[in-house]
């Protein structure tokens, strides 16, 4: 019974530190009560004891995914039920792994192998066709951005390994004071816990202060038009928003404006990809981005390519007859008075289920076609190899980053080796309704703009559109589910921060780390074994 109770406190903890309603400090215990429970049904469990330890650490990863994710239920129940019982699962296995070594090897190299193998998990899920990456352990600190100013040189996975090193340093205390009962432990180890969360917290706060915004800017409109997706996007035609935007850009756009920020697929009906220079988007497009000669207006549009030939047809394309397929895409496009072409960019990180079937050749055969409709095109959408940049002009490039593609850190870095000068998030969160999923999704932006040291300029659909500084810090924004437009300048940058020129090699040693433990406790293992 206590070992439950260790598994339920353990879910709760890092439930109610996540963001945004949460508060970080608690992440740095959360994992103790988990690794309690395990060292108890490790040393003095006899029967069942591996499945003793996957059924503590799946309720304590359950819980922690299901409060800190439920929303997804509300754009699609069985993603949300699939998502939440899915994610767990490998937790789950990940911390039995972490079992199976610490049976084999001593506290310090067990120790190290879960927070390598844990890290290890998380690179996975940013890079396979599973991907979901919400609930990495370095997103926490989305809401006290002043506390991880140091991810510009780390990325998430600095932030990972900071929570990892103090749960493991107060799990040490706790077992120590166990075995010994002195007080002098606890005294000494508070000094450690407190100096392991404390320096990393100074250096923050000292480069936080100490920064310097970028001196050069540009000015820029934002639109939040407000189309409810499941009753009005889909049934509104390209016409009516476009002259919607028109509207809501001549509030506030002025002679000095650079820029025009629409959200993601704001033009919805299709459009074949050879004809954009002909469509409604691309004609309001211009509509807006004429009235000043340095205006450019940015946006999403939905566009398809209907091709015959065998020979073009990828993993993405959709086959709707014989020797029939067509490419599907939720892309971004840039036009200008001055530009000859339309530019575009076409989202390349996509949601699983709805615009992705992962491993499709294995599980297509046994669960069918189930892709899932949130209204429009349901079909797999086709992608991209490179981080394309959209030019406003000759020395200012913006990152066109559509929705989900804005949670990976190391992704986002190469639209800014490629030149970006600043991020521009397109979205339309309004699928989880007003719940924590599109909250979240606004704060993880913030990790973006100190990983790259890059202004976020984010329209979303029906909130939340901000405009964040380059520390982190939400500047203006416009609320949920309001109409309207979000005015301001944004910096530009060109500065290359550690963490764009490296991105995430804490995991990738991590993944070295994770395997020369593992295979050490394998050997010392066997030569355990009696002969």
């Amino acid at each position: 019974m206590r070992n439950f109770f260790y598994a339920l406190l353990s879910g709760l903890l890092l439930a109610i530190a996540w963001p945004t309603y949460g508060f970080p400090l608690f992440i740095f215990i959360a994992f103790v009560p988990l690794l309690l429970g395990e060292f108890q049904v490790r040393n003095f469990s006899e029967n069942w004891v591996k499945l003793k330890v996957f059924a503590l650490a799946y309720l304590s990863f359950f819980i922690w995914n299901l409060i800190t994710t439920y929303w997804i239920y509300f754009s699609t129940p069985f993603g949300g039920a699939f998502a939440i019982l899915v994610n767990s699962l490998l937790m789950a296995l990940v911390f039995l792994l972490y079992h199976i070594v610490a049976k084999r090897t001593g506290f310090s190299a067990a120790a190290a192998f879960l927070a390598s193998i844990w890290m290890v998990f998380e690179k996975i899920h940013l890079t396979w066709d599973f991907s979901w990456p919400w609930l990495n352990l370095g997103n926490v600190f989305s809401e006290y951005i002043s506390w991880v100013q140091w991810y510009e040189y780390t990325g998430t996975f600095g932030g990972t390994l900071w929570i990892w090193l103090v749960n493991i340093a107060v799990f040490k205390t706790i077992l120590q004071y166990r075995e010994f009962r002195e007080k002098s432990i606890i005294y000494r180890s508070l000094v450690k816990v407190l100096l392991l969360t404390g320096i990393p917290l100074i250096i923050s706060l000292l480069i936080y202060y100490d920064y310097e915004e970028p001196e050069k800017k540009i000015d820029i409109v934002i639109l939040q038009p407000n189309i409810n997706p499941y009753t009005e996007k889909y049934n509104t035609t390209d016409t009516r928003i476009g002259e919607l935007l028109l509207r809501l850009s001549a509030e506030s756009v002025t002679d000095s404006t650079d820029l025009v920020l629409a959200p993601e697929t704001v033009f919805a009906d299709g459009t074949r990809i050879d004809n954009i220079e002909n469509s409604e988007a691309v004609f309001f497009g211009n509509q807006i981005s004429r009235k000043y000669s340095n205006l450019s207006f940015l946006g999403g549009v939905t566009l398809f390519e209907r091709f015959s030939d065998p020979e073009k047809v990828r993993n993405q394309s959709n086959q709707i007859g014989p020797n029939d397929w067509y490419d599907d895409y939720n892309s971004a496009f840039l036009v200008k008075s001055s530009l000859d072409s339309t530019q575009l960019y076409h989202k390349s990180k996509l949601v699983v289920g709805v615009e992705n079937f992962p491993y499709q050749n294995i599980l297509k055969p046994i669960l069918g076609n189930i892709m899932i409709d949130l209204g429009g095109t349901v079909a797999m959408k086709t992608t991209q190899e490179n981080r394309e940049v959209l030019w406003l002009n000759d020395s200012t490039g913006t990152a066109p980053i559509i929705c989900y593609e804005s949670v990976y850190g190391e992704y986002v870095t190469d639209y800014v080796q490629n030149g970006a000068n600043f991020l521009g998030i397109i979205t339309n969160d309004a699928w989880w309704g007003d719940t924590q999923g599109h909250k979240q999704h606004l704060s993880y932006a913030k990790l973006r703009a100190v990983e790259t040291r890059r202004y976020v300029a984010r329209s979303a659909n029906t909130g939340i559109s901000a405009i964040i500084s380059s520390r982190g810090d939400i500047i203006k924004s416009l609320g949920y589910e309001k109409q309207g437009t979000v005015s301001g300048q944004i910096g530009l940058s060109s500065e290359t921060t550690f963490y764009i020129k490296y991105g995430d090699y804490i995991a990738r040693i991590a993944q070295f780390l994770a395997l020369f433990i593992f295979l050490f406790a394998i050997v010392k293992f066997r030569r355990k074994r009696p002969a």
